[in-house]
């Protein structure tokens, strides 16, 4: 009874949430960005992400130079409304560092911007072809045979770190991104590790040059 009543009681806080952070993501794809703003706000992020947006080859901070930038200013609203968990991100997104969402608009549009061939983190190669086989089968349909994703909003996947898909698999699976839809964790939940491996080196090679 106890739980009905808790539930019942965050309900429309957490309501209240989710239409604020949908408001906030409307506007900021109708806005008009400023990408030399954006450049100014990108140097507070450039600690994690580098210069060129690269992030770390390890995986630890994930390349974001050049994805969609629906796709990145929904994440930094997901970041600051405690939808896609990340104590560093959630304080980046919050309102000291990126004021409204003009400002959110502006630094999305500046990475967006940047130059996405740069180095990526690889697996050792040995389940690649497996990789492209499963990709082929359960994320191409959404994210392109390309793995380029869409500037509506599905994510571009080539060329993300390994390390980096690897963890995001496991957390789609185990419920820590909860803003992702449900097909994630169903589609990728019966893969085992040597799976997820290869669809994660797969991924981080697509688009590689020669």
């Amino acid at each position: 009874m106890l739980r009905v009543v808790l539930i019942a009681l965050l309900f429309p806080t957490v309501a209240l949430a989710a239409s604020t952070a949908q408001r906030d993501l409307a506007a900021i794809v109708a806005s008009t960005p400023d990408r030399a703003h954006g450049a100014e706000l990108f140097a507070q992020c450039a600690t994690c992400h580098q210069t060129d947006g690269g992030g770390n080859l390890d995986g630890s901070t994930p390349r974001i130079a050049g994805q969609h930038f629906r796709v990145l200013a929904k994440q930094l609203v997901d970041f600051r409304y405690g939808k896609r968990w990340d104590f560093r991100m959630e304080s980046m997104a919050g309102r000291s560092h990126l004021a409204g969402v003009q400002d959110i608009a502006d630094v999305a549009s500046y990475v967006n911007g940047l130059d996405q061939s740069g180095k990526r983190g690889i697996g050792s190669g040995a389940f690649v072809e497996e990789g492209q086989r499963i990709y082929a089968a359960q994320c191409q349909s959404c994210h392109g045979a390309g793995a380029d994703g869409t500037a509506e909003g599905v994510p571009r996947l080539a060329g993300q770190h390994y390390a980096y898909l690897m963890r995001q698999m496991y957390d789609a699976v185990d419920g820590r991104r909860p803003a992702l839809s449900r097909l994630h964790g169903k589609r990728l939940a019966p893969l085992d590790f040597e799976q997820v491996r290869a669809v994660a080196d797969y991924l981080a090679r697509v688009g590689a040059p020669p």
